[in-house]
């Protein structure tokens, strides 16, 4: 993350360099990006931008003469690529891991301090002498996700790494990796291919947010008042409900289906059962 930068309409994005080198958070990796996976990313969150999807972006690409060494296919057959660096930027890169690495490590403090100054940046409907702010901004993360998950669905889109550090709070897309869109519906499509079990295959996307969610809330209870810990947790139950209803609202705007009938989620399922067979 190399700084903010306010645009002439007011708005605020971070700036942020991927494959630029090592960082001390690097993980023990190289830092580096090869410019095939930094071309995909490039060429899919512009895309997820015009197709309406909340993403990040990508300002601009700079071929590397650095060689990058892979292993793609996770087969132990590393090979020399080109590198390249992509400069990107978003509202926020604050992720729901950004929490949970503060709560794991019992660094309240910071963590509170974190929250309320995303809160104050990014969340302007949540007051900040609002004792139940936290609660507040819990409530807003999970329909925020579940609109996100339906989106994704809509498009056919399979991120590849749903964990919760590929997770924005801001509920963008971020991190573009080993993803996909699928060619034709298929519940199982699993893009990424060191994902043996399936973990975030597109039909467990969903699923995947509720867990994410779920590991939000455990970060954020050492901060709630009992009261308030068992209202996030009535909020997280509504949260399968809330994905299900705009993802209905999408399917039913693509079939051009007006109002309100009952047969509709039938009619829906229908064409997607259909679609499998096909």
């Amino acid at each position: 993350l190399i700084g903010v930068y306010t645009n002439r309409h007011g708005e605020r994005w971070e700036i942020q360099l991927k494959g630029s080198g090592k960082t001390p958070y690097s993980r023990n990796g190289d830092g580096r990006a090869v410019l095939r996976s930094s071309v995909r990313e490039f060429l899919c969150s512009e895309a997820m931008h015009y197709l309406g999807i909340p993403t990040s972006r990508a300002a601009s690409l700079v071929v590397s003469d650095d060689d990058v060494w892979r292993d793609q296919f996770y087969n132990g057959n590393i090979k020399k690529e080109r590198g390249a660096v992509v400069l990107r930027v978003a509202k926020s890169w604050f992720r729901i891991g950004s929490l949970e690495i503060l709560a794991h490590s019992g660094e309240l403090d910071l963590q509170r301090r974190l929250l309320d100054f995303i809160i104050q940046e990014h969340f302007p409907s949540i007051a900040m002498n609002d004792s139940s702010r936290y609660l507040e901004f819990f409530s807003t993360v999970v329909s925020e996700t579940a609109d996100l998950m339906a989106l994704w669905m809509s498009v056919g889109f399979a991120h590849g790494v749903c964990n919760t550090d590929n997770f924005s709070l801001l509920s963008v897309t971020i991190d573009y990796g080993p993803f996909g869109f699928m060619d034709s519906y298929d519940p199982n499509f699993v893009p990424n291919t060191s994902d043996d079990e399936g973990r975030y295959k597109i039909g467990n996307q969903a699923n995947v947010g509720l867990f994410n969610l779920s590991k939000l809330l455990q970060a954020l209870k050492p901060l709630l008042d009992p009261r308030q810990k068992q209202l996030a947790s009535q909020i997280l139950e509504g949260y399968g409900e809330r994905y299900y209803m705009r993802l209905t609202e999408l399917f039913k705007t693509k079939l051009g289906l007006l109002g309100e009938n009952e047969d509709d989620n039938y009619l829906i399922a229908f064409l997607l059962k259909v679609s499998l067979l096909c």
